[in-house]
Parts: C-alpha cells; structure tokens; sequence
C-alpha cells in the first residue's frame, strides 16, 4: 500500500499508545487517520513491557482512564479475533509498617469513592491467596480483584487490526524526519517515503516523542530509564491465577506467566540511559544483562518468595521505558504547535494506561479540548524549565526511585533545587523559611521558629509544621502578614481589541473601567473550569492577567488559543519582570500607609481596585484583592527592587508586629473562607454552577463568551451536585482530599480538598455532594453527614456559607 499523499490526522508511533489512538479515531470519530511506523509496531519500548494492569490512581479522571482500559482489554478479542492475553487476576499490594497500612486504608477510601471495591486483608488472608509467599513481615495488604495482566504485544496487533477493521491505515518502516511548518502549525509530515499534508499531528512516538516534538519546536521532557525484569523457569505449587503482587517496601513487583514468575522492580538508584536523542534504529533491542544491579532486587524478591532461591531465570529484559519528572504521563495539545497532540511517557503504566489514554487522546484531538479533567497528565503542567535536559534527567530519577516509596501527604522533590528564586530568597532563608517547590520556583511553605530545625518531618498523622503554621496563620488573622508569591504566573493583553478578546474568553465582566479588577473563571465548550484567575484593567486598551505558577503554560495557551481571529491584541508573559508581595491582615492598612504617601482609605482605594504607588522610591502595581479572607493587598513589583519593597514594608509594619508567612497557612486561611482551588475543587469537569461560583458569569449580559451556551441550558436545570464545606471536630482526624462523603450512611461524593481551619479549631473539607434527584438546599441540610477517612468513619458538619467571616466584612474594612 502506498503512502496517501494527504490524511486528517497523522498518528506518529506503532506502540500501544499510537494504536489505541488511531483505533479510537477511527471507531468513534470516523475520522481518515494513518499511523506511521518507523519500525515495526510493538518494536519500542511496548514488546519489552511487563503488561502489569492496576487501576486506582489518586485523580477521579486518570482512574476513569485505567478503568477503561480495564473494559476495553475485556472486550478487545471478540471485537478483532485477536487474544490480548487479558487475565483479571487482581492485585495484591503488600504493607510491612503502620504508615505503608495507612496508606492502603486512605488508598482504599479512594477506591470505594470511585466506585472500586479495593479491600484490606489480613497477612492470613494473603499466605491463602498466595500460599508461596514469606507473610511473617506483613501488617496486612490491599486487595483489588479487577486489576491484572495482559500481553504487551497482544493487546497492541489487536487494536491495530481494530483500527484497521474501522478504517485507519496503518504503515511500518516509514520514518518521519521532520515537518513543514508555517505560523506555529504542521502543514504537512516529511517522512522517508514522501511528504503526507495533514491537519492534526498526534505524537506517540515513546521514547523518540522528545526528537519528535523538537522537529516541530515542541518540548516532551522524557527520560528513558533502565528497567530490568526477569523471567524465572517454572516455579513448583504457582497457580496459573496468582494474583499480581506489588511489594513496594521491598520495591518490587511479580506476576505469574506460564507457570513463572516476572519480577522487577524500583531502586533508589536507577540507571538513566541518554540525556540526548535516543537512537532511531533501538528496535527490539535491549541493554546487557546487568546482574549486579538487578541483585538489590534479587535480594528482597528471595526473602518475599523463597522458592525463587532455587528456580532458574529463562530470560532477563533489561530495556529503556519513558518517565517523565513527576511520574504522570503526557497527553494532550503541545502549547508551541497548534495542531500536534501528544500521547508518551507513560512510566512504565502504558499498558494500564493505554485504551484509556488512546481512548481521551482522540477525543481531544478530534474536539480541541480534552474531555474530561486531565490536568494532572496535561502537557502545558510543564514550562521552559523542563526545557533542560539535565535537569529533567535528574528529577525523572528522583520520580523513578520514588515510584514505590510511601506516598506521605505535602511531600516535595529534592533534586534539581533550587531553581527559580525570587529576590527574597536569602532573607527569607534567613528567618527560618521552609522551602517548597513549584514549577522549579522556590516558595516558602512555612517559617521554623528559633531553636527549631527548618525542614520538613513527613508523617501519615500530623506533621511537625502543624503547629508553626497555626502561629502563622493566627498572625494574618489578628495583625499583618507577608507572603511572597513572586512566582504567580502573570501576563498582560494590549491592543485596541484586547477588551472584545477577554469578553470572550472570561465567564465574568471585565468590560470595567481602567483601575478595576475582576476575579474570573475561564470556560470549555461544557461549561467546565479551565482556569480561575485575575485581570486587572490598566488602561482601555491593557490588561493584567494573574494565575496561579503551576498554570502558567497552561493559562497562556488557552488565552492564546481562544483570541478570536482577526483581533488586535498581543498576549505576553511578564512573570519574571514583577515579584509579588501580599500584605495581608487587620493591620494591613496601616502598615500601607506609613510606607507610601498614596490614599489607601477604604474610600480612596475600594476593594477589587488597581493602583499605581510608590513604596520605596519605586512604582508598585498594587491590587486590593485576597486569598485569605482578610484586608490587604497584593503588591506587584518590579524584580528588582522587590528586596527593598519587602524591607521598607517589614520597617513600616514593625509596630504592627508584621511577620512573613508561608504557603501552608496560605491554604489554611483560604480553606476557612471557602476559596476555591483550581486543580482540585474546580476543575473542567466542574461547572460554575456546581462550583457556588455563578455570581461570577455575566449571563445577564448579552455578550457570547466561551462556555455560554452550556451554561444557558443548565441555568434552568437543577443542579446534580454542588460543591460543599465541611468540618470535622475530632482534633487527631487529618483530613486531605479523597476522603469519602456519607450523606444518611450512603456514599454521595469525595473531598475535593482538605486540611485544618486554625481560626475556627476544627477540620475541614470541601467536596461536591451528588444526587441524580437534585442537590438543593433542603436536600443538602436534611442529611446527616459523616467523612470516610483511610476507611474509619468520622462525624461531620456540612457548611454552605464560608465558615470564617460569611459577608466578607473584613476583606472589604
């Protein structure tokens, strides 16, 4: 078959990814799709893959991907006549300590508010269902008997023929060696055998997605990593239907294959393969057997599975798999190309994760915006930063060594630190700041009071900032506090159209005079929340965006995305040009007024206002607005007096007893006020409605924006969930997100987020409540609500008010 000289859509990559891709496109898009091949398919890293297929991850969507998979696996051989080698074994995960135990009862919360039945078993239970197994060491283990195994290379010729049956036309050994662009699109893909023009590009090339991507000026950041596994001769008494086993504080893994056992495994050491381009020729190939670092996992296998002691190894795969440096996979539209989509670095989960992904993948090819919230595997979670190939090798290390380490709440990556640091960075080293990361910035999560070690102390239970941040956060309630969240993401929009463009593209007004601002939410065509941010009018024809540092690439590409065409705006990213300061606090005022001669009276200077003042010899972009529920404001700096700002604002603020604060009390202090996080409380699967945020859509209005037309027919509509507060009195109860809702002893939803209100003494939660009848009101307040937390059920209080200051008097003071 010849190569057609034009497809709709071009799928780069034969592994299973690039597959299920082209079988989705095809099967439910009717969509003219070819795959390319530049070996033969399976022949990267799918045919070395170990086919372990587990299901629960801790978002709702990337769980409802696997689950697909799971589905898809199941039903794949009477669609094709090809066996997939789908066995439901389940999965048995080990614990040998209280806080591995604690994990597995939050994890199996989670299971159940997904709709999963993940159970706990006894170590009696486990030695039962696996009689081989050394059980003396276990406090017990997880059972989820819908996961289990499957043949790489099978499921993969499967969806081919699938794709195949439905249309798409598939071709092996045609490598692709660049692309024609014009104004940041694919015109077409140049390959050895010809050119084939195209309107949409999908990525799946593996371990060559990052060569791939860099022909089109995109950045994938992948690391192969070495993987080894071995393959035993038969093992004595292994019943063919042993459950999978993940013995992670052995870091190992096993499953049974033709009366053997594969076993491998995650060291702390892991072996990097190369920084620069993979060779194009690694076809079915692997590295040399290497022993001596494969014994740490010999070593603990022998001690779980004694019998291994004396059975030969048939085969030893030792062979690169992609990770990426947070150990979530890569999908979605790549931000410098407008038209290629990518579909790689699935950490050694791609074939769990591949109907699912493929499945998604296609949606949002064919549609421009994913279908569900996929932010957590989305490429625009990245920046410049993971631009450096260094770099991202050694956190994609750190990542690796990781994989099967106790997962401990609030938990930060140490390599590759610090990156990005504001102008502060030595002075607030020097008052005790505790660092975190994010988007390779440097933020201080909370300050150590003197005498007390500056470092994080992880645990299952309270952890050792609890009580520092509380200081913190009853500091910003009672006086005045100094945050620096100099790495807000932030950008400005000129141009005579720039105000028609953001009508659009914002749920909310920002049609205001000069000098106002506006808090907003940006839609998808379902009405679901894309981003939540602030534009400031600066002039008629200027405006100042402010998102949150991890959404910067992602914020940006969907502004620029959805400028309608033909308007006369420019959209450019001014984060490192300004530090931020936000003063915040009863005495934010005062402290305001003796550093700068401005009129910053409740008169002069009105909540939701913009303003230009001098604080130190320097023009400061002030905004009265707040995260945490309190007077004050947040001051947008020049970089680089930013150090001399933040002095002149702690020597106003000395009588007031100013103090800096960190992130940790930041979200404490939002929690109380019920401000909503995107990422978590909102995402795209949330609309404005369910999320208490209606207040904020001009749907009064008669301008058309994104989202609009959603919305209209949900207006009328009874709502079927809502999202809610809750608290919880019980002091020794942590609360972090996925903890089941009870409403009358019946499973309703999950928390959303979760943490401590220090203000008001108790936990709390946000999560939405759902009924297919309609959650109003009445229906909200008749129930009796308890929490599932890591699977102990807790008495809780629903709120639907903010549960600290309600009218929001004392933001406005």
């Amino acid at each position: 078959m010849a190569l057609p000289s034009h497809a709709q859509i071009v799928v780069i990559g034969g592994g299973i990814i690039g597959c299920s891709t082209a079988y989705h496109l095809a099967r439910d898009h009717k969509a003219d799709v070819i795959l390319l091949e530049q070996g033969k398919l399976t022949s990267g890293s799918t045919w070395h893959a170990a086919g372990l297929v587990g299901q629960l991850r801790s978002s709702a969507s990337i769980t409802r991907v696997l689950k697909y998979s799971v589905d898809l696996y199941k039903g794949l051989e009477a669609e094709t006549g090809l066996a997939t080698g789908w066995k439901m074994t389940g999965c048995l995960r080990l614990a040998t300590n209280q806080d591995r135990w604690t994990e597995y009862k939050r994890l199996a919360t989670t299971a159940k508010s997904f709709g999963m039945d993940m159970q706990l078993v006894s170590p009696e239970e486990v030695k039962r269902m696996w009689p081989l197994m050394e059980t003396s060491d276990l406090v017990g283990a997880s059972w989820l008997p819908t996961d289990g195994q499957a043949s790489p290379s099978d499921i993969t010729q499967s969806l081919a023929k699938g794709a195949r049956m439905h249309g798409a036309k598939l071709f092996e050994n045609v490598r692709v060696t660049g692309f024609e662009m014009k104004d940041g699109r694919i015109l077409s893909v140049k390959t050895d055998q010809g050119d084939v023009t195209c309107d949409k590009v999908v990525n799946c090339a593996g371990q060559w997605a990052r060569q791939v991507g860099a022909m089109a000026g995109i950045n994938v950041p992948l690391q192969p990593v070495k993987h080894q596994y071995i393959i035993t001769e038969k093992v004595p008494g292994l019943s063919t239907d042993a459950p999978t086993l993940r013995d992670p504080d052995r870091r190992t893994y096993f499953k049974e294959e033709v009366g053997g056992l594969v076993m491998g495994g995650y060291e702390p050491n892991p072996q990097g393969w190369t920084t620069g381009d993979v060779p194009n020729d690694w076809e079915f190939r692997l590295f040399d057997d290497d022993y001596d670092h494969f014994e740490q996992h010999m070593m603990q296998a022998i001690a779980r599975v004694p019998a291994l002691e004396t059975v030969g190894v048939k085969q030893m795969i030792n062979g690169p798999e992609s990770f990426t440096p947070d150990g979530n996979f890569i999908l979605g539209s790549a931000p410098e190309c407008s038209n290629m989509f990518v579909g790689a670095g699935f950490n050694a989960f791609g074939i769990a994760s591949g109907g699912g992904a493929g499945w998604v993948l296609a949606q949002w090819v064919v549609d421009g915006e994913a279908p569900l919230d996929l932010w957590v595997v989305d490429i625009r979670r990245f920046s410049n930063l993971h631009r450096d190939r260094n770099w991202v090798s050694d956190r994609t290390l750190e990542a690796y060594g990781k994989h099967y380490t106790i997962g401990f709440p609030h938990e930060e990556y140490q390599s590759g630190r610090p990156h990005i640091v504001s102008p502060l960075y030595e002075r607030l080293k020097q008052l005790g700041a505790v660092f975190g990361s994010k988007l390779g910035w440097e933020r201080p999560n909370w300050f150590a009071p003197a005498g007390t070690e500056a470092k994080d102390v992880y645990s299952m239970g309270r952890q050792n900032w609890f009580t520092p941040v509380g200081d913190e956060h009853r500091h910003v309630r009672e006086a005045v506090g100094v945050f620096d969240q100099s790495s807000f993401a932030k950008y400005e929009m000129t141009g005579k159209d720039a105000q028609k463009a953001l009508d659009f593209i914002c749920a909310n007004d920002v049609s205001k005079p000069a000098g106002r601002l506006t808090y907003t939410q940006l839609l998808n065509t379902r009405g679901g929340i894309e981003a939540d941010l602030t534009v400031a009018r600066l002039a008629d024809d200027r405006f100042y965006i402010v998102t949150g540092t991890g959404f910067r690439t992602h914020d940006l590409a969907w502004i620029s995305d959805h400028i309608p065409s033909g308007l006369d705006t420019k959209l450019v990213d001014v984060t490192e040009q300004y530090g931020t300061l936000s003063l915040m606090g009863p005495s934010a005022r005062k402290v305001l007024e003796a550093a700068t001669n401005a009129d910053v009276s409740n008169a002069g200077f009105p909540f939701g206002h913009v303003r230009e003042l001098a604080i130190a010899g320097t023009l400061v972009r002030a905004l009265r607005v707040t995260y945490v529920g309190e007077l004050g404001w947040e001051l947008h700096v020049p970089i680089a007096a930013t150090g001399e700002v933040f002095d002149a604002l702690m020597a106003a603020g000395k009588p007031h007893g100013i103090r800096p604060v960190g992130y940790r009390a930041l979200e404490s202090l939002r929690l109380e006020k019920g401000y909503r996080a995107w990422g978590s409380d909102i995402t795209p699967n949330d609309t404005p409605f369910e999320a208490g945020l209606g207040w904020a859509v001009k749907l009064r209005k008669d301008t058309d924006f994104l989202g609009r037309k959603a919305l209209e027919k949900l207006s009328g509509a009874a709502l079927t969930k809502r999202l809610t507060g809750f608290t919880v009195d019980d002091k020794d109860v942590v609360l972090v997100g996925r903890e089941t809702i009870l409403r009358d002893g019946q499973p309703v939803g999950y928390l959303t987020s979760g943490g401590y209100g220090y203000t008001i003494g108790k936990n709390i939660g946000y999560g939405y409540v759902r009924n297919a009848a309609g959650v109003s009101d009445a229906f909200l307040k008749s129930g009796t609500y308890q929490l599932v937390v890591a699977t102990e059920r807790v008495p809780a209080t629903i709120h639907l008010e903010p549960m600290f200051d309600p009218t929001a008097a004392r933001v406005k003071a």
